[in-house]
């Protein structure tokens, strides 16, 4: 089987992580904690780390600003072994980042500054980050909108592309308007419930997903939190459990469901399959910190989800 090669397209984002915050000190105050670390995370940085990680060979296309921020991002997903030629350097702004205060129960309010998501556009990615991919998965398609993200995914499906998408926004009908016009041109959704309820207006996770997929999509992959998650396409529904892990932190589940779900696909794993393969990175990712958590690989994440216990 040839490699799976991806281009993980959209936002980029440097998160820090105080871990064990129980609250804000008053005043001037400090707080001593646990760990403070920082990681690559966003819709696209983020799912580049776990995808290189399982095993493919990733190039990310993005934005940074020409900042000490930006600086670090791209020096930790060059250490990832994640090509990074496609990010362009936007003058005037700084990279995107978060602040993200760790709750002891995994909770993660965060502080966000949107930087130079916010100004990249089709033009900023160069023709070559085309050539020799199996998959292109685009993150934050609201940033684009919808005739630039639809114009994007068509192109790469002509040339034999596997595409999927991922939200960074919340679940809302004027968001999936606003992306309409992607729709139809996207293998793989891969949104969480509330995203579901909120871009759909059911209650019923599946009766939602289905209306998603009449708007073209070709399957609906979506995270449950603690309760698994579940993939509908025109001929079948599969539904999977959770894996019980101690959660630290649960920064990057979603981007880590993608990866390892579409990496399922890829290897031929059935919509069960890939399910459980999501499901089982996402767990690894929150049992550390961000999604270069730990010292896993595709054997690793195989082994945890053939041995470890889903929750009941």
């Amino acid at each position: 089987m040839s490699v799976m090669t991806v281009a993980t397209v959209g936002i980029h984002v440097l998160d820090t992580h105080v871990v064990g915050v129980e609250e804000i000190p008053q005043g001037s105050d400090g707080a001593l904690v646990p760990s403070i670390t920082v990681s690559p995370a966003g819709t696209a940085a983020g799912a580049a780390v776990v995808f290189s990680r399982l095993g493919a060979q990733v190039r990310t296309v993005g934005a940074i600003g020409a900042d000490a921020i930006g600086m670090n991002l791209r020096a930790l997903l060059d250490a990832e072994r994640i090509d990074t030629g496609g990010l362009v350097v936007k003058s005037g702004v700084q990279t995107s980042a978060s602040v993200i205060p760790v709750r002891p129960n995994g909770d993660r309010p965060a502080w966000h500054c949107v930087g130079a998501n916010a100004v990249f556009t089709p033009a900023d990615i160069p023709p070559a980050a085309w050539d020799g991919l199996t998959h292109l998965h685009l993150g934050g398609p609201e940033f684009l909108g919808g005739p630039a993200a639809g114009d994007l995914l068509e192109r790469a499906r002509a040339r034999g592309i596997v595409t999927s998408m991922d939200f960074l926004a919340a679940g809302d009908p004027g968001t999936l308007e606003w992306v309409s016009e992607a729709l139809p041109h996207t293998d793989y959704l891969l949104p969480n419930d509330e995203q579901v309820r909120g871009f759909t207006g059911r209650d019923d996770l599946v009766d939602g997903a289905r209306a998603l997929l009449d708007k073209g999509v070709g399957c609906v992959a979506f995270t449950r939190g603690g309760a698994g998650a579940v993939a509908v396409t025109a001929d079948e529904v599969s539904a999977v459990p959770a894996y019980a892990v101690d959660v630290v932190d649960t920064t990057g589940c979603g981007d880590s469901f993608s990866a390892g779900f579409l990496t399922g696909r890829f290897l031929g794993e059935d919509l069960a399959g890939s399910l459980r393969l999501g499901c089982a990175v996402a767990a690894h990712v929150a049992s550390g910190v961000g999604t270069t958590a730990g010292n896993y690989d595709l054997a690793r994440v195989r082994q945890f989800a053939a041995s470890a216990a889903t929750v009941a």
